[in-house]
Protein backbone atom coordinates (compact mmCIF):
# COMPACT_ATOMS: atom_id res chain seq x y z
CA UNK A 1 0.00 0.00 0.00
CA UNK A 2 2.68 2.34 0.91
CA UNK A 3 4.54 1.31 -2.23
CA UNK A 4 1.60 2.20 -3.81
CA UNK A 5 1.28 5.88 -2.42
CA UNK A 6 4.51 6.38 -2.94
CA UNK A 7 4.26 6.02 -6.62
CA UNK A 8 0.74 7.81 -6.77
CA UNK A 9 2.41 10.75 -5.33
CA UNK A 10 5.95 11.25 -6.82
CA UNK A 11 7.73 10.63 -4.18
CA UNK A 12 10.13 7.89 -5.29
CA UNK A 13 13.19 9.71 -6.30
CA UNK A 14 14.68 9.81 -9.49
CA UNK A 15 17.19 7.25 -10.44
CA UNK A 16 19.13 10.33 -12.52
CA UNK A 17 19.92 11.14 -8.34
CA UNK A 18 21.74 7.84 -7.86
CA UNK A 19 22.81 6.70 -11.45
CA UNK A 20 26.26 5.20 -11.10
CA UNK A 21 26.52 4.95 -7.04
CA UNK A 22 27.55 1.27 -6.18
CA UNK A 23 25.24 1.93 -2.37
CA UNK A 24 25.40 -1.76 -1.76
CA UNK A 25 28.89 -2.12 -1.60
CA UNK A 26 31.35 -0.17 0.75
CA UNK A 27 29.51 3.20 2.09
CA UNK A 28 31.60 5.62 3.74
CA UNK A 29 28.77 5.67 6.53
CA UNK A 30 25.69 3.11 6.96
CA UNK A 31 23.38 2.99 9.86
CA UNK A 32 19.98 3.32 11.34
CA UNK A 33 18.27 7.20 11.89
CA UNK A 34 14.69 7.99 12.30
CA UNK A 35 13.48 10.51 9.70
CA UNK A 36 11.09 12.75 9.84
CA UNK A 37 8.86 12.84 6.90
CA UNK A 38 8.34 15.59 4.35
CA UNK A 39 4.51 15.70 3.69
CA UNK A 40 3.33 13.55 6.53
CA UNK A 41 5.23 15.04 9.51
CA UNK A 42 5.82 11.57 11.33
CA UNK A 43 9.05 9.78 12.58
CA UNK A 44 10.47 6.73 10.89
CA UNK A 45 13.24 4.41 11.67
CA UNK A 46 15.03 3.76 8.33
CA UNK A 47 18.53 2.45 6.59
CA UNK A 48 20.56 5.23 5.88
CA UNK A 49 23.99 5.28 3.34
CA UNK A 50 25.99 8.03 2.84
CA UNK A 51 28.48 7.45 -0.42
CA UNK A 52 29.52 9.53 -3.11
CA UNK A 53 27.98 12.78 -2.04
CA UNK A 54 24.87 11.22 -1.98
CA UNK A 55 22.82 10.05 1.54
CA UNK A 56 20.37 7.43 0.44
CA UNK A 57 17.72 5.76 2.89
CA UNK A 58 16.14 2.82 2.56
CA UNK A 59 13.42 0.68 4.49
CA UNK A 60 15.65 -1.75 6.13
CA UNK A 61 19.15 -3.16 5.37
CA UNK A 62 17.83 -6.12 4.32
CA UNK A 63 16.49 -3.84 1.47
CA UNK A 64 19.72 -2.93 0.03
CA UNK A 65 20.90 -4.67 -2.71
CA UNK A 66 22.28 -3.60 -6.39
CA UNK A 67 18.25 -3.90 -7.57
CA UNK A 68 16.15 -1.63 -5.00
CA UNK A 69 15.38 1.81 -5.11
CA UNK A 70 16.29 3.85 -2.22
CA UNK A 71 13.11 5.87 -0.72
CA UNK A 72 14.92 8.96 -0.67
CA UNK A 73 18.19 10.40 -1.69
CA UNK A 74 20.07 13.87 -0.95
CA UNK A 75 22.91 15.14 -2.79
CA UNK A 76 24.75 16.63 0.04
CA UNK A 77 26.73 19.24 -2.61
CA UNK A 78 23.25 21.07 -2.07
CA UNK A 79 23.00 20.93 1.54
CA UNK A 80 24.31 24.04 3.57
CA UNK A 81 24.69 23.45 6.45
CA UNK A 82 24.31 19.74 9.32
CA UNK A 83 23.70 20.48 12.74
CA UNK A 84 22.22 19.31 15.75
CA UNK A 85 18.27 20.20 16.11
CA UNK A 86 17.11 19.15 19.99
CA UNK A 87 15.87 22.29 20.84
CA UNK A 88 13.96 22.56 17.80
CA UNK A 89 12.25 18.98 17.35
CA UNK A 90 12.50 18.37 20.98
CA UNK A 91 14.09 14.77 20.83
CA UNK A 92 17.08 13.38 22.14
CA UNK A 93 20.42 12.91 19.65
CA UNK A 94 18.07 14.88 16.89
CA UNK A 95 20.27 16.95 13.77
CA UNK A 96 19.28 18.62 11.05
CA UNK A 97 20.40 18.78 7.34
CA UNK A 98 19.70 21.80 5.23
CA UNK A 99 19.36 22.82 1.27
CA UNK A 100 17.99 25.67 -0.04
CA UNK A 101 14.55 24.57 -0.72
CA UNK A 102 14.42 22.34 2.87
CA UNK A 103 15.45 21.30 6.27
CA UNK A 104 15.52 17.61 7.16
CA UNK A 105 14.85 16.57 10.80
CA UNK A 106 16.96 13.14 11.72
CA UNK A 107 17.25 11.65 14.79
CA UNK A 108 20.07 8.75 16.09
CA UNK A 109 20.20 6.44 18.67
CA UNK A 110 22.90 8.05 20.46
CA UNK A 111 25.02 11.32 21.11
CA UNK A 112 28.01 9.60 19.49
CA UNK A 113 25.78 8.05 16.14
CA UNK A 114 24.52 11.95 15.82
CA UNK A 115 28.03 13.50 16.21
CA UNK A 116 29.52 10.69 13.56
CA UNK A 117 26.65 11.63 11.47
CA UNK A 118 27.24 15.29 11.93
CA UNK A 119 30.55 14.93 11.16
CA UNK A 120 30.39 12.41 7.97
CA UNK A 121 27.63 14.87 6.27
CA UNK A 122 29.81 17.58 6.67
CA UNK A 123 32.55 16.68 5.24
CA UNK A 124 30.87 15.24 2.65
CA UNK A 125 29.46 18.60 1.89
CA UNK A 126 32.65 20.31 1.53
CA UNK A 127 34.28 17.39 -0.49
CA UNK A 128 31.08 17.78 -3.13
CA UNK A 129 29.87 21.57 -2.80
CA UNK A 130 30.53 23.66 -6.08
CA UNK A 131 34.25 24.67 -5.90
CA UNK A 132 34.67 27.86 -7.21
CA UNK A 133 36.60 27.40 -11.02
CA UNK A 134 39.37 29.60 -12.81
CA UNK A 135 37.00 30.77 -15.32
CA UNK A 136 34.68 32.48 -12.15
CA UNK A 137 38.24 34.14 -10.48
CA UNK A 138 38.82 37.57 -11.43
CA UNK A 139 42.31 39.25 -11.16
CA UNK A 140 41.62 42.41 -11.16
CA UNK A 141 45.63 43.20 -11.61
CA UNK A 142 45.59 42.04 -14.64
CA UNK A 143 42.74 43.43 -16.41
CA UNK A 144 43.89 46.53 -18.72
CA UNK A 145 43.00 50.02 -17.01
Amino acid sequence: MENLWRAATGQDPNPDDYKGIEFWAGPERAGWLTKQGDYIKSWRRRWFILKQGKLLWFKDPASVNRGSTPRGVVSVGDCLTVKGAEDIVNKAFAFELSTRDSTMYFVADTEKEKEDWINSIGRSIVQHSRSVTDSEVVDYDSKSR
